[in-house]
This record gives structure tokens, C-alpha cells and sequence, in this order.
């Protein structure tokens, strides 16, 4: 089963709401899918109403403590499953450096416990290069990169693209990636020259579904709910079902 990592640099593209409500399709479709919060700020986390009574209960306590990663799992509903964050996360990176062990430590617990024999694992990625974010292209087998449709968005593609490239020398091999546009408004005139700016520059990479502007997408987090559980059948949840077809088809989710 895939292991896909929702990863930018640049904050604000839609990383989490991306990451809930792809998981959220795949809970609805019984692929039992598995969510990993890897950002201290927890937004994923809060959004899916879980309390953290103590650090060790989160993530940080499988790096700090060497929780199994199993035991941290938590059940939210609607078939969906996280392991939460907490702002101590943010201590990882002086903690324990940057050495080898470190870097492939998420993805070693997750061989260990086969947690990935039979469900898929989404992980939202902390927009910092460190040691958060290391783990999980270590750990991934693919990277989805949501990319907003503002005016900073080719350069958080270029980033990420140089980032890409620069790890993959270590890996020893290409790591797969998808660009989803995200935040769309097609009635701007920048939106279609972004869309068409990556398409040349990334061409097959780039997802054909774009993920349009809508209020259902900027309501349902404050609601505590995915997109499907809070507007069915909005614009929002068709591209969020559109774009998770695409990967389906394409091999990038399987």
C-alpha cells in the first residue's frame, strides 16, 4: 500500500485539508487508511478533535520515548485513524540531529510494526526542512505537493523540486511526486497562467484536477469535519473525489 507524504515548503497551500480529505474519501471507499500528523503545530490533529494529554501520547513520544507508532494510533470516526502531533515535536530537530539513524527512524517503525501491509499511510508534512520532514520522504514511497494558486506558488514548486532532487541522491532513487493546484479561481486570469506555468515546466507531475476555491473547503475545518462529512456535495468534495481517482488510476495511490 502507498505511503504518500503531503509535503511543501511553502505554508498555506492546503496541506492538511488535502491530507484529511483524501484520507477521509479513502475511510468512505474501506481502504482504512492511516493518518500521521508530523507538523507541531497540530492543525491536522485539532481539526480531527483529538486531545493530547501529554506529549508521549503523540508522535513525540515515539522519537523521545521509542513508543510503538501502534499504540499511538487514534480512532476519530468515519473510519479514519491518526497518530497526533504535539508542539513538542518542534524539539526534534535539536534532540536527536541529523544523522542516518534519525532520518529513517518513522519509516524503520513502520516496516517494524507492518503498519503499511494492507492500508495506506497520508502524512502531514511540517512545511520546514528538518528533520520532521526528512522522515517522512524517507519514509514515503511517493510525495504529493500541493501548490496554492497564488503568486508565490512557482517558487514553492521550484523548492520543493530542488529539494526533491537533492534527497534523491541519498535515496538512490527517483522519488515520484505529484503537483496538485490547489485554491483555484478560475475566474482570475493568474490562476490559469500559474496552472499553465507548472504544466510546462512539470508537465505529467502535475495533476490534472485542480482543487477550486470554495467556502465548503474553508468552513469544514473550523467545524472540526472533512469535507464530506460537512458539504457532501459541494464543489470541494467533487474535486477532492476527482483528484483522488486520478491517483487511483494512475498508480500513485495503490
Amino acid at each position: 500500500m502507498a505511503r504518500i507524504a503531503v509535503f511543501n515548503q511553502k505554508g498555506g497551500v492546503g496541506k492538511t485539508t488535502t491530507t484529511l480529505n483524501l484520507a477521509a474519501l479513502l475511510a468512505r471507499r474501506g481502504r482504512d487508511p492511516l493518518i500521521l500528523d508530523l507538523d507541531p503545530q497540530a492543525h491536522l490533529t485539532n481539526v480531527c478533535g483529538v486531545a493530547v494529554a501529554a506529549p508521549e501520547r503523540s508522535l513525540y513520544g515515539f522519537y523521545a520515548a521509542g513508543a510503538s507508532l501502534a499504540g499511538l494510533i487514534r480512532f476519530i470516526g468515519a473510519g479514519l485513524k491518526v497518530i497526533p502531533a504535539h508542539l513538542e515535536l518542534s524539539k526534534v530537530d535539536t534532540q536527536f540531529g541529523k544523522g542516518p539513524n534519525v532520518l529513517n527512524r518513522l519509516n524503520a517503525g513502520i516496516v517494524r510494526e507492518t503498519l503499511n501491509t494492507d492500508r495506506p499511510i497520508i502524512m502531514d508534512v511540517c512545511p520546514t526542512l528538518g528533520v520532521l520532514s526528512l522522515n517522512s520522504v524517507f519514509a514515503a514511497d511517493r510525495v504529493l505537493v500541493p501548490i496554492s494558486a497564488d503568486y508565490l506558488a512557482t517558487r514553492g514548486a521550484e523548492q520543493m523540486e530542488r529539494t526533491l532532487r537533492a534527497l534523491e541522491h541519498v535515496l538512490k532513487k527517483r522519488m515520484e511526486r505529484r503537483y496538485v493546484l490547489t485554491r483555484f479561481d478560475s475566474r482570475r486570469k493568474l490562476s490559469w497562467e500559474i496552472d499553465r506555468e507548472l504544466r510546462e515546466r512539470y508537465g505529467a507531475d502535475v495533476c490534472a484536477t485542480r482543487i477550486a476555491e470554495s467556502v465548503s473547503l474553508a468552513e469544514s475545518p473550523s467545524k472540526g469535519r472533512d469535507v464530506f462529512a460537512h458539504a457532501p456535495e459541494s464543489r470541494g468534495a467533487r474535486d477532492h473525489e476527482a483528484l483522488l481517482d486520478e491517483l487511483e488510476t494512475s498508480g500513485f495511490m495503490q
